[in-house]
């Protein structure tokens, strides 16, 4: 149901580096760019994650409330994508584990330009 999803940046090319790095630890790559705009997907036809400058010149801004989840086939990977996020200069927002009795396993995190975002995986 989900095409893509967009994130506000300030910075073009420190975003542009973060999800490189980020979003390549999942066999994800640049799929559309422009003087603005990147979009990264997994695959043609697969959800995109991308960043742009607001069209309208003011400064992006976090969205309160406004959360990306991502989708981890393991609690390894979760754990890892989570990692490398704050190796990348993340900030944590609540480690990996389980949340809830559910099967709900994941990680928060905010991105160089605060957007929050979490991986997660289900273990039941």
């Amino acid at each position: 149901m989900i095409g893509y999803v967009t994130l506000g940046t300030n910075n073009r090319d420190a975003a542009a580096a973060f999800y490189d790095a980020l979003l390549g630890e999942i066999g994800a790559s640049r799929m559309m760019e422009s003087d603005t705009f990147i979009a990264w997907a997994v695959g043609p036809g697969k959800p995109a994650l991308s960043i742009i400058k607001p069209s309208d010149g003011n400064e992006a801004c976090v969205g309160n409330g406004v959360m990306v989840a991502l989708a981890m086939d393991s609690t390894d990977k979760v754990d890892a994508f989570h990692a490398k996020a704050l190796e990348l200069g993340g900030t944590d927002e609540g480690a990996p584990g389980p949340r809830g009795d559910g099967g709900f396993y994941a990680g928060y995190f905010r991105d160089l330009d605060g957007n929050k975002l979490n991986a997660f995986c289900m273990t039941k």
